[in-house]
């Protein structure tokens, strides 16, 4: 007869919390990136990872490990010449996690274990992806990782259609494969030998590029919303957000395709030897990939004075909320127009496609754009000092790209010392959590002094 062991007792006082249950939202997005940063530096410096000949430091592989995890594609040297097939397998897997999202991973793991995620993994979830509720976000993240395999998949095939007559099956599948998870994650690396400059005239594998940068810079959330709106108008409506999105993201295309046409129709180092057809697509491939694409067909560094004012400002508007690229977001610039239009004309409330913008998301855009400017102001000042040998223009250029983890360069990455390339790391990393999740992880739960009411002032002048 078998007698029962007695049950230890349970220990007293309130339920031991998970290890995520212990940060808020912001806090964890912050530390699970800095852990991510660690792993795959760690991951770089493993034999095999380099070529023979690479003379790479730990802050290179630093770099390189950021740069990849926060999906940005700037490289202190040519990502195909100094790292071998397995380095070059690193960097493409790190990119993939962290144009999905760490926590975005964790979730899958735990539908592969047959763990239920929790009501706090949810709302970190949540706050990741810019979901907009708690309720449905397991689901949608189920949704993300099929529509995002089944568009880096279409986007391979494409590629593998110019790659494979070109370079065999097995070298040009593997080409079309990283260049579809780098173009749809906008992490911008680059590995085929030549460079992409030798597309420039390419329709099919400009158009496949741009096409994966601007589904990738959309956001998940509004790229389902509108294949759901396509296939049922009746039933799915397309919401104000993406509507919002979709406008301002065509404004910026058309613009900057224009205005690049304009200034570089005679440059004789960029458009100015192509074709008129050419020239065009040319123009649109520059337009897209400052929102957060990183690849370049011209040399960047040869363009008029003009044409890198424009970039620059594509690159620190960046792509959309909730996606894979950087910047301050489409949604905050057009929040900041329509607002400053608003006050011009005397309105009071902003109103977009019928419906009234919160008070709360006019002040979420001014801070967001504060910080950001704040940000590349303080990072381009300390970028000059420790490296006074480099011009303010390639500089200036750098700390943007880096903080809206474009990856674009005037070939300048390279030249920067140590201090400067750890000054573009902690960007990179800043820029892809965000400014205002990296400043309010820092805030104390339970909102001390929410409570206390002061009387408002309104004798300070403003503007």
């Amino acid at each position: 007869m078998l007698i029962p062991l007695p049950r230890a007792p349970r220990p007293s006082g309130p339920p031991r919390r998970s290890l995520m249950s212990r940060f808020t939202p912001p806090q964890l997005i912050a530390v699970v990136y800095l852990i991510g940063i660690a792993l795959g530096t760690a991951l770089l410096h493993l034999p095999g990872v380099t070529a023979p000949g690479a003379a790479l430091n730990t802050v290179d592989r630093l770099f390189t490990a950021t740069s990849a995890i926060c999906i940005t594609g700037l490289v202190v040297a040519d990502t195909g010449e100094t790292f071998t097939r397995a380095g070059q397998v690193v960097i493409l897997v790190l990119s993939q996690i962290g144009g999905l999202g760490i926590l975005t991973f964790g979730t899958l793991f735990a539908f592969l274990t047959g763990r239920r995620v929790n009501f706090t993994e949810r709302q970190h979830l949540v706050q990741q992806i810019n979901a907009l509720d708690v309720g449905g976000v397991v689901q949608l993240i189920r949704i993300i990782f099929l529509y995002t395999f089944v568009a880096e998949g279409a986007g391979a095939v494409l590629l593998a259609l110019r790659f494979v007559p070109q370079f065999g099956w097995g070298e040009g599948l593997y080409q079309a494969v990283f260049h579809a998870v780098s173009a749809y994650n906008n992490a911008g690396f680059v590995v085929v030998p030549g460079g992409m400059g030798q597309y420039v005239g390419d329709p099919l594998v400009s158009l496949t590029i741009s096409g994966l940068i601007i589904l990738g810079g959309l956001g998940f959330l509004v790229q389902l919303n509108a294949v759901t709106h396509l296939l049922n108008p009746r039933r799915n409506r397309l919401l104000v957000y993406s509507k919002l999105t979709l406008l301002t993201t065509g404004v910026l295309l058309l613009v900057g395709m224009v205005l690049l046409l304009v200034l570089e129709w005679a440059n004789t180092r960029t458009l100015g030897p192509l074709d008129a057809p050419t020239k065009l697509l040319a123009a649109f491939f520059q337009s897209v990939t400052p929102r957060s694409g990183g690849f370049a067909t011209v040399d960047i560094a040869a363009m008029t004075s003009a044409s890198l004012f424009l970039l620059i400002a594509l690159m620190f508007v960046g792509a959309n909320s909730g996606s894979t690229g950087g910047g301050i977001k489409t949604s905050t610039l057009a929040i900041l127009v329509g607002s400053a239009w608003n006050m011009v004309r005397g309105r009071g409330d902003l109103i977009v496609f019928g419906r009234r913008v919160e008070p709360e998301n006019l002040v979420r855009a001014g801070t967001v754009t504060t910080l950001y400017t704040l940000l590349v102001a303080t990072a381009c000042f300390a970028l000059l000092a420790t490296n006074p040998q480099i011009g303010f223009t390639h500089l200036l250029f750098e700390t943007v790209s880096a903080a809206a983890t474009v990856g674009l360069t005037m070939n300048t990455t390279h030249l920067i010392n140590d201090p400067g390339l750890v000054i573009l790391s902690v960007l990179m990393y800043l820029g892809r959590i965000g400014p205002l999740t990296f400043a309010t992880s820092f805030s104390l739960r339970g909102g001390q002094g929410r409570g206390v009411q002061y009387p408002p002032e309104r004798d300070i002048l403003v503007g």
